[in-house]
């Protein structure tokens, strides 16, 4: 028996064991802004690394939740391989009901199941199969990201700055988010978040000719932003609006928000130009507009330092028996952008197979969980 066999029939005999940790993980319900129950989450996952005597660093944050580095073999002298996940979801408190996790039809139900709380485990699976066959050959890095669902604006990017950080010297970077059955994210668009603050004059409705209508103004503005629909460039979604004080005077005051994606800095800076000018511009004569970039997240570009990386991982997996990954483009931006733009290789998506990723049907396969701890184990391994 190959050692690449050995350490699959040690994840196959662990595997129930983790579909254990898999639903009390998702149980504990953690969306980004809920500082306690990020923290809470990712104590679940230090309790299993306790077990296991592995290293535990922690930074702290006020308002998101501590970013978290788990390291195995920490002293072995080989470069080091780093796993991460978010533990943060975007799903409000009791969205799912009570308990938030079910399991049924060979899948598993709950908040972030699949985003990413099940690429944690599947990383988490790994490591402890890898440690009990004896594996001292690097060290292996699991950092918990906290607020990856805001782009880290509450950390003002701080949990991507100690997750690079951790992992500067890694030879392997693997994002841990869901998994395209056989393909490996290396592509992503970026995302620059904006919010307009539209003014306007109030006055009684009664008199509405005198005054000057913001919400009118704002939806001048979305018209025109929502052309922003390129299918395979630049695009603009207008997500929320608020506006006006009562339904019998003529608002002066109107926001809404705005999510742009993109392909690489020139369409980034492209766009940024448009939002502004339409801020600029007044369609209504007496209005004026403010522009806030709420967060900005820069596009995963194709690089040959994360080709390389999924060419040999393809040797790998042809050594080992499990099936080769093709490039896959991503409209969804990651952690992985980040990763890349620091200068360590990374490939992303490499987490549990499931569907409806940030809604109340979000799901993952089971058999997935095994599926992915093996790929990550081959690639700790074979590396």
């Amino acid at each position: 028996m190959s050692s690449y066999e050995k350490i699959f029939e040690r994840i196959d005999e662990l595997s129930s064991e983790y579909v254990s940790h898999w639903v009390n993980f998702a149980s504990i319900e953690s969306p980004t802004d809920y500082k306690e129950g990020v923290d809470d989450a990712s104590e679940y996952i230090i309790g299993i690394a306790e077990k296991f005597g592995w290293k535990i660093e922690k930074q702290r944050f006020e308002k998101s939740g501590d970013a978290v580095c788990i390291t195995m073999n920490p002293d072995a002298k080989g470069a080091p391989v780093a796993l991460s996940g978010h533990v943060d979801t975007v799903h409000p408190v009791g969205l799912f009901g009570n308990p938030p996790v079910r399991i049924g039809d060979g899948k598993i139900y709950g908040p972030g199941v699949n985003d990413c709380k099940g690429g944690i485990v599947a990383g988490m699976l790994a490591m402890a199969a890898l440690e009990k066959e004896g594996f001292k050959g690097r060290p292996v890095m699991m950092l918990l990201q906290t607020d990856e669902e805001t782009s880290s604006a509450g950390s003002e990017k701080g949990t991507v700055r100690f997750m690079c950080g951790k992992a500067r010297n890694a030879v392997a970077f693997l994002n841990l988010e869901g998994y395209s059955r056989g393909k490996a994210t290396l592509i992503r668009k970026g995302i620059s978040k904006y919010r307009l603050y539209v003014h306007g004059k109030a006055v009684h409705a009664a008199n509405c000719i005198k005054g000057v209508n913001a919400i009118t103004e704002a939806a001048y503005k979305i018209i025109e932003l929502e052309k922003l629909k390129e299918p395979f460039g630049i695009t603009g979604n207008c997500g929320i609006i608020t506006g006006g004080t009562a339904i019998n005077s003529v608002p002066a005051e109107c926001e809404f928000t705005l999510d742009i994606r993109f392909n690489n800095t020139e369409e980034m800076e492209k766009a940024d130009k448009i939002v502004r000018e339409v801020a600029a511009h007044s369609y209504i004569e007496g209005t004026s507009c403010d522009v806030e970039l709420v967060s900005r997240r820069y596009a995963m570009e194709l690089c040959d330092r994360n080709l390389s990386l999924l060419c040999r991982m393809n040797e790998i997996f042809r050594e080992s028996g499990l099936p080769e990954l093709e490039i896959n483009k991503s409209k969804g931006g990651s952690d992985a952008a980040d990763v890349t733009l620091a200068g360590i290789p990374c490939v992303d998506s490499l987490g549990t197979d499931g569907t409806g990723i940030h809604s109340s049907r979000e799901c993952s396969n089971l058999s997935s969980l095994p599926e992915s701890a093996k790929r990550i184990a081959a690639v700790v391994f074979g590396l």
